[in-house]
């Protein structure tokens, strides 16, 4: 199975959303649809955790891979 990008898991977690709030999903199916958009918000705080440590890290001259500190 290809893994989805941040914006398409999150655009199917969405489309799960709105199904649901519609209220005219049978139980059974519902909970399949739960079950898929936790396995969906598990990806995407995945992936947002992995940008924020990229983020938090800063390249110096002399190719030093060091944390981004803003009070420095």
């Amino acid at each position: 199975m290809e893994e989805l990008s941040f914006e398409e898991s999150l655009e199917q977690l969405e489309e799960i959303v709105n199904k649901l709030e519609s209220g005219d999903v049978p139980l059974d199916d519902a909970i399949d649809e739960f079950t898929k958009a936790m396995n969906l918000v598990k990806v995407c705080n995945a992936k947002l955790n992995n940008a924020e440590e990229a983020i938090a890290k800063i390249v110096q001259d002399n190719g030093d891979i060091v944390d981004f500190n803003l009070n420095e």
